[in-house]
């Protein structure tokens, strides 16, 4: 029997008694998909380490695994190998965000699997964007309620110029920028979430340069609050679930040695029949 235990106030939980190597029973995946909209990411602890194939199988039972947005490596299109080796000194500071933000059918999220950890350090942060948004005060709500902003992948991209492990692909390249809600709805539940990321999110449509600077950094900081978040210290095997909409996500560069994680995105199944970029 699946059961499911609580983490946080706001988001996660641990999943206990289900093998994620092996078929899920329509019964499984409905319970997964609920405890899903509920907690917004769900952990699995000490699973088997999936190859490319079953990783594919099982990310299939939630909808169309995502064609990768960065060929980071020669593999396979639509698995992502995260890999890093961290020495000792300075670090990058953590980035807040939201898979593929820039499209209108971003993935309704992401499965998340640890093949090769280090010694220490090198967890990953959730944060709900529901519980950023109801934590905001009225007024700024009402305020963040009329404005817009834009998500862009060549936003994004800058942060890699140079870099050799960031190919991106030509399709996505050539999506234009997403003018999108600052306050968004949930297509599941129906619940306001906070949708600006440090990531992708440009600028705010309609304000001066600085002021749009000015709200911005104020909102990537409020998304960072701890009361928002879980936090995954992982082992090997564990995966991750995460509902992309209602979410952020961070690794923490914290850690010295080798880690590699293996991960798919899911776009939603009404997505299914359209192309990479074909707004929603």
């Amino acid at each position: 029997m699946t059961t499911f235990t609580r983490l946080g106030g706001h988001i996660g939980a641990d999943v206990h008694g289900i093998d994620l190597s092996l078929p899920l029973s329509e019964g499984d995946v409905t319970a997964i998909r609920e405890a899903l909209l509920e907690h917004l990411v769900l952990f699995f602890r000490e699973q088997k380490p999936l190859s490319f194939e079953e990783h594919k199988a099982l990310a299939g039972n939630f909808g169309e695994p995502e064609i990768t947005t960065y060929r980071r490596q020669e593999v396979d299109d639509l698995v992502q190998i995260i890999e890093a080796d961290r020495g000792m000194g300075p670090s990058s500071r953590p980035t807040f965000h939201a898979d593929s933000s820039f499209r209108d059918n971003r993935p309704l999220g992401a499965l998340l699997q640890a093949h090769v950890i280090p010694p220490a350090g090198g967890d990953t942060c959730f944060a709900s964007m529901y519980a950023a948004y109801e934590a905001l005060s009225p007024a700024m709500q009402a305020f963040l309620e009329g404005l817009d902003c834009y998500h862009s992948v060549q936003h994004m991209h800058r942060r890699h110029i140079g870099n050799p492990d960031f190919q991106i692909r030509p399709e996505v390249a050539a999506i234009p920028p997403l003018k999108t809600p600052v306050i968004r709805v949930h297509p599941e539940t129906g619940r306001k979430f906070l949708n600006v990321n440090v990531i992708y999110t440009s600028h705010i449509e309609g304000l001066r340069e600085d002021e749009s600077e000015l709200l911005l950094g104020f909102l990537f900081d409020h998304i960072r609050r701890p009361e928002f978040g879980a936090r995954l210290h992982w082992n090997v095997g564990d995966i991750a679930f995460w509902d992309n909409w209602a979410t952020q996500h961070c690794g923490v560069p914290d850690f010295v040695g080798h880690r590699r994680l293996q991960r798919i995105s899911i776009l939603r199944p009404e997505a299914k029949a359209r192309k990479l970029g074909e707004a929603a």
